[in-house]
């Protein structure tokens, strides 16, 4: 079995795999503010589940990670530094081989496994902020695990700016007092495609990929800004640029935990 654990800043999954990558459980709890109380948590779900013993163990973090040491060194919207992750979980799983990946890589592993015609895949999860990850034959790309894309800077009203200051989930309700969810105006939508296509295309050219799927909460409404979205990058290419086809995730609310599955899987 495999012990896969998603953690968010507002929740934290906990889901045991078969080898054949079927959920047998699923366990959930919001995501304490305080660490301590979090492993708490984290080892009372873990002591429900029904099966005991794993062949691995996967977890997914917000933020940057010293995937070496084992190591969370910042998780974003929680405000937890430094955390011996691996050494706590192994405290409570005993001797698991334990794998920390960043969550936007892991649902890009995931998405990308589904999209075996295509060799380099971009994920790129549109939600709270901006974060994605390159997958090359299927595997995370290991020359550009540490990039951030929601923190690449730009010209925008008039200051610089981080891109997911101005093109993410949080972005778009600080401007229109609105979620994705519910944007009627596609004149609203205009802005935010054109506002994703401003950071893409520089991602596309720093990364070349064959195909760009975004997934996050926003997203998950892609077919609303899908039109807009390519008519905004086709403006950027030519000759030396090629624009990749655009695509909405398959599977946006569970890809985290089942790209923990296909990572642990690969180590196996």
């Amino acid at each position: 079995m495999i012990l896969a654990i998603d953690v968010g800043g507002t929740k934290t999954l906990v889901s045991s795999f078969s080898f054949e990558g079927k959920i047998e459980e699923t366990l959930r709890f919001e995501t304490p503010r305080e660490y301590p109380a979090f492993l708490d948590e984290l080892k009372k779900s873990i002591g429900l589940l029904k099966t005991k013993k794993f062949a691995r163990c996967a977890i997914a973090l917000p933020g940057r990670i010293d995937r070496k040491k084992g190591i969370a060194i910042a998780f974003g919207n929680l405000l937890w530094e430094n955390i011996p992750i691996r050494t706590d979980l192994e405290a409570i799983l005993g001797d698991v081989k334990i794998l920390l990946e960043n969550d936007a890589k892991m649902a890009g592993l995931y998405e990308a496994s589904l999209l075996p015609d295509y060799k380099k895949v971009c994920y790129l999860t549109v939600s709270t902020g901006i974060g994605g990850g390159l997958i090359v034959n299927g595997k995370i790309d290991k020359v550009t695990e540490d990039a951030e894309y929601g923190h690449m800077l730009f010209e925008h009203g008039g200051k610089l700016q981080r891109w997911e200051e101005f093109a993410s989930g949080k972005a778009i309700f600080n401007k229109y007092n609105m979620r994705a969810a519910d944007i009627t105006d596609p004149g609203v939508w205009y802005e935010v495609a054109r506002n994703i296509a401003i950071g893409l295309i520089d991602v596309i050219a720093a990364t070349t990929p064959d195909i760009i799927v975004i997934g996050g909460g926003v997203g998950s409404h892609f077919d609303k800004y899908k039109e807009k979205l390519e008519s905004e990058l086709a403006l950027y290419g030519d000759a030396m640029l090629k624009v990749p086809p655009v695509i909405g995730a398959k599977n946006a609310e569970e890809a985290v935990i089942y790209g923990c599955y296909t990572l642990a899987k690969q180590s196996l």
